[in-house]
């Protein structure tokens, strides 16, 4: 048995390190901003417009990190388009702030310690590198799934119940199901009872629309295992095996006849 002392919410931690992420965030905005800032002015920008300069590109950098997590599921095409003009951004502010950074070191005239333009470079891109980084931690805790409580135990049938059949899971979908205890339990269990914590089940409706918009399994096909992954990630809970296999059949049929016409 832990003590109370070792015991700490669960919900503590995440909050912790959201808050380190944006403080380092900030810290890391504010050293590359002042360089671009720099770099605006000595390009001959209105000085009025110079401080709207660095919020163009580590902005960009920042917006386009969380467009890339939206897009997780989304096709390739689309994916590598956000992440060509991330990096494209990523290395404009890279180059910037080292280019600033050299031209400096070259023009200072110093006694004390007196860095080469190699050591001068590198040290100034730590700035916007870990701005991208500091963003793309925040945006992984903060779409960080909340722990699922542990499935009830499955009661014995009352006397007189026929036995539940087995349905055999189709062979697009047999090598990325897993263990398929939990979806037998699932229904087999009653509906929650309001005010019991767990997400509310998702509507035949509703596992359509998600599914539609889900990750596509082996050969392009639709995948029951990623339905369910995309309906837990929207606050809700799938429901039966043979409610989510009677969605996924209707929307292979659906790409099949979409297909189908695109070749024709």
């Amino acid at each position: 048995m832990s003590s109370p002392s070792t015991t700490a919410p669960p919900s503590a931690l995440p909050v912790l390190i959201r808050t380190g992420v944006a403080l380092l965030a900030m810290a890391a905005f504010a050293l590359s901003y002042d360089a671009l800032r720099q770099m605006a002015a000595a390009s001959h920008i209105h000085r009025l417009l110079t401080y709207a300069f660095p919020l163009v590109i580590d902005g960009f950098i920042a917006i386009g990190i969380g467009a890339l997590l939206v897009l997780r599921t989304a096709p390739l095409r689309p994916r590598l388009y956000v992440s060509a003009l991330v990096g494209i951004a990523t290395a404009t502010s890279i180059w910037a702030n080292v280019l600033h950074a050299v031209r400096l070191n070259q023009q200072t005239r110093r006694d004390g310690l007196a860095l080469d333009d190699i050591t001068v470079g590198v040290i100034s891109a730590i700035a916007p590198l870990a701005l991208a980084g500091a963003v793309h931690l925040y945006l992984l805790v903060q779409r960080r799934p909340a722990p699922e409580e542990p499935a009830a135990e499955a009661t014995p049938p009352e006397p007189g119940t026929p036995p539940a059949t087995t349905e055999p899971v189709p062979a697009e979908d047999e090598a990325d199901e897993g263990d398929a205890s939990d979806e037998q339990v699932a229904d087999t269990e009653p509906p929650p009872a309001p005010g019991d914590g767990q997400p509310p089940i998702a509507t035949y409706e509703q596992v359509l629309a998600i599914g539609r918009t889900a990750r596509l399994g082996r050969d392009g096909r639709v995948s029951r295992r990623h339905m369910e992954t995309a309906i837990r990630d929207k606050g809700l809970r799938p429901g039966g095996r043979e409610r989510l296999e009677e969605a996924r059949t209707k929307l292979q049929t659906e790409r099949d006849q979409q297909l189908a016409k695109t070749a024709a």
